[in-house]
């Protein structure tokens, strides 16, 4: 993952050996491609480089380009699929585009690997499906069957994670299906179901006195800081001040 703004920069030609994913977030770039002048302006659009393929890139006004870049290897797109690629780099994809900017906000924090790898799951199918025109798989027969066994995974590994791929694997069936199939049924991706229970983990030990930073690792999260981000959200205020209230609250009570 690489974040930047240049005011006034010009990249040589030079290759990757890996795929280069990119969203412009501010103003205009200008860049070679295997021979070809390309444009990209704004958060119109995806700019997408096939590794091993020569390219250069340059500011086109004063005010220069803020950019976030993903570098991608084999195991998300094949090489084999580079020469379409170079062909329209270009891509016009508002969802796209969107589950581009949400991964980045996922990799930021440290903890979210389930989280990162099933939006990276999302990203792999549509990139997929503009450089070989496959449709999606839509949820089917199978679907409460499918996410009545993920639900089963995550309540049993709610504080060891899992990865995507290996419940994937284990009940044979595709990532970003798996994930529609669970949503279709549950009515939240399977992420954020995982992170639910954690969370309610969390606030049961905090009633009972533990740590903040005790209560994290032990519901799974990665920290504290990963603790009061999600429990912020999910509860509206932060872990040391739901445990400071609620015990006040107990000991009138009592």
């Amino acid at each position: 993952m690489f974040h930047a703004h240049f005011t006034d920069h010009a990249y040589p030609a030079h290759t990757h050996d890996t795929w280069d994913l990119m969203i412009l977030d501010d103003g205009s770039v200008d860049f070679g491609l295997d021979g070809r002048r390309h444009g990209a302006t704004g958060s119109a659009g995806v700019l997408l480089l096939p590794p091993g393929v020569p390219h250069d890139g340059r500011t086109v006004t004063e005010s220069g380009f803020r950019k976030r870049n993903l570098y991608l290897d084999d195991s998300v797109l094949p090489q084999s699929l580079a020469g379409r690629a170079a062909d329209t780099p270009v891509l016009t994809d508002g969802l796209l585009r969107r589950r581009i900017d949400q991964l980045h906000t996922t990799l930021i924090h440290a903890g979210d690997g389930f989280e990162a790898e099933s939006r990276l799951s999302f990203i792999q199918e549509r990139l997929r499906f503009h450089l070989t025109a496959l449709q999606p798989r839509a949820p089917g027969r199978e679907t409460n069957h499918l996410a009545a066994g993920l639900r089963e995974l995550l309540d049993s590994r709610t504080r060891a994670g899992l990865s995507l791929h290996e419940a994937a694997a284990t009940l044979h069936a595709h990532p970003t299906h798996l994930i529609r199939c669970f949503k279709q049924a549950y009515g939240l991706p399977p992420h954020a179901y995982l992170t639910g229970k954690r969370i309610e983990h969390a606030r049961r030990l905090l009633l009972d006195g533990h740590r903040p930073a005790e209560v994290a690792t032990t519901v799974g999260l990665h920290d504290q800081a990963h603790l009061n981000r999600h429990f912020t959200r999910h509860v509206g205020t932060t872990p040391a001040r739901y445990q400071r209230t609620r015990t006040g609250s107990r000991t009138t009570t009592l």
